[in-house]
């Protein structure tokens, strides 16, 4: 290839093949346009005819519903534009749609239990749970909670509730008493879906005397459903059996709803308080996972689409909103270890799976064990290997062409929870540059700014959405005159989203993420982002995890460095230097770390993101109120108190 940089190149045939490149025809022919078949040409376009865009986006995907005659309605206010606002729709009825007897579910999980549903048994369940669930009189509007693992009963479970025009919201299985609690009870739900237990790294945990302390807890709750998970013969016979609801009759007439109307309330990670209760609405998620996984990740019909996430992090609602392609879905519940490094590879060839998603650090933490799947897994079928949850490291992407598979497209993709999809993400029209995200997303007009709120380019700073999108929330639940709404994403820039990731857009249109922006580092005034030093200094094969902070320090801040080591490996006076010089060498000496310190363990939320910011807390001496947040709270006593941090 004529630049090095470059690792991936869609070959001429696969760009027209591809759904983009029919959208572009489709909006040439619409709109007697004449835009070119590269993406910046369509990206343009897009972030200039916002109307035009999402009413082309609706009826190339076929969503089934009135679409009505106003495409916006205060397009130029942000917050307040609304999309579609005439438009009736339901959720359940568009990814249930073409109920035939392909397949639409196989799932796996971790002691070899699997099991497949076609679309047309998945329709026939989802219906008849919501008819038992119309009987208990669940109506549009209500909430209904799961509290489960990743298994097919939970996505039933949504459907059903959607199928009705309830809104849906999950937790996984490893969350404790306190974390549901926190998030359940500010949302009142009338039903909450749970099983008896999950498994995990070859244990089977058991979760009955959860489910009846949460049961007593929640005062909404006027039926629990539970699922035989794990066939734990505790007493938890007086709730509903999970089986029991498909005696029911199935549903007639699916709800027909709103496009603004709520489908999803998702939670904030909670390490900073309690979680924010992120409401979603129905047509906004839809059109929004539809533009995604049609135009970015090029999803065709009865492909299969794996993505490795629990049900209580926003890449699941992601995964399961694929099914609107009339794709299959591919879910694993357990450990990606367990009973060997290599199980997805296994489930990914043995399902041939086409999009094989998972996080930055799944892949970091497979090459750091040296494990290398193609040697035992052809993976005829796969073609992108999807990334989220922090940036994936420049090594990473030589990691997964070297040991995975040659030529696969890498699609470093970045958004959150607070917009349940993606500002930057892969497309099937231009080439993938080694640590780099290919591009903007459609008719999301993503900038960096800097702190006056003037563009830049090559240059790092505030990511930032200047114009309104589909499936921005509806509100925050709770929220009295959208205050905190307006808190978390308008406070900085008036009328623009500030998302809080620290970014750069290159001149060719690709991006750069380097971490969250309040979590950033700031020494004598010059920021750097935390993902740049975890890249350099996890090269180190001595080094299995880094997290580092700025600790306040003489009227200025001073950078801490933590090291969680590989197995047989101490913290010599030898190895800090050699990481000292690694960062001094790799980026720059203001960046290096005044303090080196080793944990045993870094503590991370439960979608596996580390937590710069509860770190910081502890050593500055400030309690963390929402450990439940965390997967691993015990680890941040490993942060308190280190007599080191109290010296110069």
């Amino acid at each position: 290839m004529d630049n090095p940089e470059i690792i991936w190149q869609p070959s001429s045939e696969s760009k027209k093949s591809s759904n983009l490149y029919r959208f572009i025809e489709f909006a040439n022919h619409r709109y007697s346009q004449s835009i070119k078949t590269e993406y910046q040409d369509i990206w343009d376009w897009s972030v200039n005819n916002v109307e035009k865009f999402w009413s082309l986006m609706w009826d190339f995907s076929e969503i089934k519903g009135s679409k009505g005659t106003k495409i916006t309605e205060n397009i130029g206010r942000m917050p307040g534009a609304r999309f579609f606002p005439d438009a009736k729709l339901n959720y359940a009825e568009n990814l249930l749609r073409a109920a035939d007897n392909a397949i639409a579910i196989e799932e796996f999980r971790e002691d070899e239990f699997s099991n497949a549903l076609t679309r047309k048994e998945l329709e026939n369940k989802a219906l008849k749970m919501a008819g038992w669930m119309k009987s208990k009189g669940v109506k549009k509007g209500d909430r209904v909670c799961a509290y489960m693992p990743n298994c097919s009963e939970t996505v039933i479970s949504m459907l059903a509730t959607s199928a009705l025009g309830a809104i849906f919201s999950s937790c996984s299985s490893d969350f404790g008493i306190e974390g549901v609690i926190d998030r359940f009870e500010q949302i009142e739900p009338k039903i909450m879906v749970a099983t008896d237990g999950y498994l995990y790294n070859g244990k089977v945990i058991d979760r009955s005397e959860e489910i009846k302390t949460i049961s007593k807890r929640l005062p909404s709750l006027e039926h629990i459903i539970v699922v035989e998970y794990i066939s734990s013969s505790k007493d938890i016979d007086n709730f509903t059996n999970f089986k029991a609801v498909f005696q029911s009759d199935r549903l007639e007439n699916y709800v027909l709803c709103k496009f603004n109307d709520p489908l999803y309330i998702v939670f904030s990670s909670g390490t900073t308080g309690k979680p924010k209760c992120i409401t979603h609405s129905i047509g906004g998620v839809l059109i929004q996972h539809a533009k995604e996984h049609l135009l970015h990740v090029n999803l065709s019909e009865k492909q299969k689409m794996f993505y490795f996430t629990t049900c209580g992090w926003m890449m699941w609602n992601w995964l399961v909103g694929s099914l609107f392609c009339k794709s299959s879905i591919v879910l694993y519940e357990g450990s990606p270890f367990y009973p060997n490094p290599e199980h997805l590879w296994k489930i990914a060839e043995k399902s041939k799976v086409s999009i094989f998603g998972t996080s930055a650090k799944y892949i970091d933490a497979l090459s750091k064990s040296n494990i290398v799947p193609k040697k035992h897994f052809t993976l005829s079928n796969l073609r992108t290997v999807c990334s989220t949850g922090s940036p994936l490291s420049p090594d990473s992407y030589d990691y997964i062409l070297n040991n995975i598979k040659p030529n696969v497209q890498i699609a470093s993709i970045s958004g959150g929870t607070d917009l349940l999809s993606c500002f930057v993400l892969s497309n099937p029209l231009s080439p993938v540059v080694k640590g780099q995200i290919q591009c903007r997303a459609l008719a999301m007009d993503v900038d960096i700014f800097n702190e006056h709120g003037e563009s830049l380019v090559n240059m790092e700073g505030e990511l930032v959405c200047k114009i309104p999108f589909p499936s921005m929330p509806i509100k925050f639940w709770n929220d009295q005159n959208d205050t905190k709404y307006k808190e978390a994403y308008f406070e900085k820039f008036k009328g623009i989203w500030c998302h809080g990731d620290w970014a750069k857009i290159t001149e060719r249109g690709t991006v750069v993420i380097y971490g969250r922006s309040d979590a950033t580092l700031n020494p004598g005034g010059v920021r750097i982002g935390t993902a740049e030093i975890y890249n350099t200094v996890e090269k180190l094969n001595e080094i299995a995890e880094s997290i580092v902070i700025a600790q306040n320090w003489n009227d200025d801040v001073r950078i801490i460095l933590f090291l969680k080591l590989q197995n047989d490996h101490e913290l010599t006076e030898h190895l800090k230097e050699k990481v000292v010089n690694q960062i001094r060498t790799n980026l720059t000496p203001r960046h290096v770390p005044a303090k080196v310190v080793a944990v045993p363990d870094i503590p991370r939320t439960r979608s596996g993101k580390i937590t710069e910011l509860a770190v910081r807390d502890i050593v500055h001496g400030k309690e963390i109120k929402n450990k439940e947040a965390l997967a691993n709270p015990e680890a941040l006593i490993h942060f308190a108190n280190i007599p080191d941090l109290s010296q110069g």
